[in-house]
């Protein structure tokens, strides 16, 4: 709990929300707030070893009664305190500041300041002290940091719009770091913990470790899909830490001569061990700590590479209080040896996030960015399923390229730098952000990414418990999750479309994917089929790897009896019967298969393999009929539109006239009856109905009927 005393709060520091980052703000209980005389909005002092100014904002609900302050890593440094570290907050005097003199940081790569009008509208309203770092965010997501090494008058200031401002240009000032705070890392809220509770715990206290009598953990694994944050959380790590930092990516350690490889590594892990504490990473670990019984014999290096880091990390010699950390993408390569307790004690999944961590991630990266009123964040974050960090910065970074595309007509680039003033007028729409979404998808599935088809329900015609029962299997489980959860009910794993050639199976996958916004990835079975063995196999596996990466996912496979049909006694196709168990045990084997819903379709249900259609594999099984006169009737509505009929079609009529004819055999007709119209208005002499004196093109009712015997075979 919070501590008050003669007018001196005390608080233990917590993370702060990534909305806040760069603003000189600490949030905290109201009631802490006004336990000291303070109110909202007012500029104290913030003691940790150093001092510092801040601006008191409320907490939000949930972290109140905590005795914490949330803070982010730029005040943190500022005031030279960690998380759980506690400050000292005091009443303070401060002044409106008259000038400032600025010195850019390499935090983020120096930016030439040619207007500083853009710098003093974002640090307008900052409480400052000299010594300070401070955040100015440019364009964009752009941002830079300056060292404040000068303000007038002394003591703590306020900038406001009188403010004059200097940047110095001679050289760069302050750490030589990436400037990465926890801040900056959204939705990994669990995992940073944890990295945490390795890292800086033992580096910060090990004396808790000796009193407890146990080896502090000496190493932590990061996998996770590529673009997840795995590198990220490492330059967090290394910019929150005040341990020295070793970053080596795995490629860089092979040298060509014999043994430099091996020396060089130890070198690493040698000045590591002077500089205690210290962290290395290694980035990409798996090009330099592959299985040894897979590595081949022209391939020694990498072997000895491998046995130099296993002796490293736990060998006979201590590498005292150095800490490592490793990154990839592919867990499953590394040596085991490697991944046993003693060298990485600890492996963090870092997974595709979730719509709420989706959230977080596009407000770190559209912070600073000149948003419209309609852009809503929200519902992006609810569209954008299987979408890892990388991808989110990609979207907002094409969503910025889509508006700067559009205002390039209106800027001038002869004037050598664009005004102050053009600058403001940019603005990023939510439909710029819709665009982008056409030209950025989830990297898990780019491989098999297919573009989510432009059908929708009122595409199709009849079928409505069909529509209903897809709507409450897929649709439902997505925006209904809590419901589900307090039913204590797992929605169906898998749907199986059967009925006629040309009924609506596939149309109705379109349409699912299209309303259910989910990712859609379309399996066509003979691509899956290879020569050589294993291959097929490996080819579903991976197929329904990325369904799990890119979760909530739909599946779909079309003509899926080609891919499973039934295992039939004494057969020699020893390559369809090892596919068959593969798709079984994916589907229904040991390892769970969440946010994954497998949709199949087939006119021959008849010679597919039992074991599939058991339930807890494909459990609803969807029979599409012919369509009644109704459904007919509602197809041709569908296929009709925006034609121009005559005035004598009826389509009742024609309803009517084509019983026993599925949707596909209508498309035909409506198609046929519009070409057999043009062919008789062509016949006429005229080429345009648009051309000055030609008659009206119209398709009659006489055009349908000649289609409808062509079609169907009927008079």
């Amino acid at each position: 709990m919070a501590e008050a005393n003669n007018g001196v709060l005390k608080l233990t520091v917590a993370e702060a929300l990534p909305k806040d980052v760069g603003r000189a703000i600490a949030r905290m209980d109201p009631g802490d707030i006004s336990s000291i005389g303070l109110r909202v909005g007012d500029i104290v002092e913030m003691g940790g070893k150093r001092k510092t100014a801040v601006k008191v904002m409320p907490s939000h609900i949930e972290s109140r009664g905590t005795g914490t302050t949330q803070i982010d890593g730029i005040i943190r440094e500022n005031a030279q305190v960690s998380i759980g570290e506690q400050v000292q907050i005091q009443q303070t005097s401060f002044n409106d500041a008259r000038t400032i003199v600025l010195a850019p940081t390499s935090s983020n790569g120096v930016v030439p300041i040619r207007d500083t009008r853009h710098l003093e509208r974002s640090l307008e309203g900052l409480p400052l002290t000299s010594g300070d770092r401070v955040r100015a965010t440019l364009f964009g997501s752009r941002y830079q940091e300056f060292l404040v090494e000068e303000v007038t008058p002394k003591g703590v200031v306020v900038v406001n719009a009188a403010t004059v401002i200097k940047v110095k240009d001679n050289g760069v000032a302050g750490r030589q770091n990436g400037g990465t705070t926890y801040e900056d890392i959204g939705g990994l809220h669990k995992e940073i913990q944890r990295i945490r509770e390795i890292i800086e715990l033992p580096l910060k206290h090990p004396e808790l470790f000796e009193r407890l009598g146990i080896e502090p953990p000496k190493g932590v694994l990061l996998h996770g899909p590529p673009g997840c944050g795995k590198t990220l959380i490492a330059r967090a790590v290394a910019n929150e830490t005040d341990a020295s930092f070793f970053h080596i990516s795995g490629p860089d350690i092979i040298h060509k001569f014999y043994g430099e490889s091996e020396a060089h590594l130890r070198a690493i892990f040698e000045k590591a061990k002077a500089g205690a504490p210290g962290i290395i990473f290694i980035d990409e670990i798996d090009a330099i700590a592959s299985k040894r019984e897979e590595v081949r014999g022209d391939q020694q290096v990498e072997r000895r590479v491998v046995a130099q880091l296993l002796a490293l990390m736990d060998g006979l010699q201590t590498r005292g209080q150095v800490v490592v950390i490793g990154a990839t993408n592919i867990p499953n390569v590394l040596d085991p040896a490697l991944r046993r307790p003693g060298r990485f004690d600890r492996e963090i999944s870092i997974s595709v996030p979730d719509r709420r961590s989706r959230l977080e991630i596009l407000h770190i990266h559209t912070r600073g960015m000149p948003l419209s009123s309609d852009v809503d964040l929200g519902r992006l974050a609810e569209i954008t399923h299987g979408f890892v960090g990388a991808d989110l910065e990609s979207l907002c970074r094409e969503a910025a390229m889509t508006t700067l595309r559009k205002a390039m007509p209106r800027i001038r680039l002869d004037d050598g730098f664009i005004p102050y003033e053009v600058l403001m007028d940019l603005q990023v729409t939510m439909d710029n952000f819709l665009e982008a979404l056409k030209d950025v998808e989830p990297s898990a599935i780019r491989e098999v990414f297919t573009e989510t088809p432009s059908v929708k329900w009122n595409d199709v015609g009849g079928l409505p418990e069909a529509k209903q029962i897809l709507q409450e299997t897929i649709e439902w489980p997505l925006r209904h999750q809590e419901l589900f959860q307090q039913a204590n009910t797992k929605p169906p794993k898998g749907i199986l479309l059967t009925g006629s050639p040309g009924t609506g199976k596939t149309l109705l996958a379109k349409a699912v994917a299209s309303e259910c916004e989910v990712n859609f990835i379309s399996v066509k079975g003979p691509a899956i089929l290879s020569k050589w063995v294993g291959e097929s196999e490996r080819a579903i596996q991976e197929v329904f790897k990325k369904a799990k990466q890119a979760s909530p996912c739909i599946l779909f496979f079309d003509e899926i009896d080609a891919l499973v049909p039934v295992r039939a006694a004494g057969s020699d196709s020893h390559v369809t019967e090892r596919i068959i168990s593969q798709f079984l045990t994916e589907l229904d084997g040991i390892e769970e298969l969440r946010g994954v819903t497998v949709l199949a379709a087939t006119n021959r249900p008849d010679i597919l393999e039992p074991a599939l259609l058991r339930p807890g594999r494909l459990d609803v099984r969807i029979e599409l009929p012919l369509p009644s006169e109704l459904a007919r009737r509602e197809i041709f509505d569908i296929h009709t539109r925006g034609k121009p009929l005559a005035s004598d079609v009826d389509l009742d009529r024609l309803s009517a006239a084509t019983d026993g004819l599925v949707g596909a055999a209508i498309e035909a007709v409506c198609r046929r009856a519009s070409m057999l119209a043009i062919r008789e208005f062509v016949n006429l002499g005229s080429t345009s109905a648009q051309s000055p004196g030609a008659s009206t093109f119209h398709i009659a009712s006489k055009h349908f009927e000649q289609a409808i015997t062509e079609v169907a075979g009927r008079p």
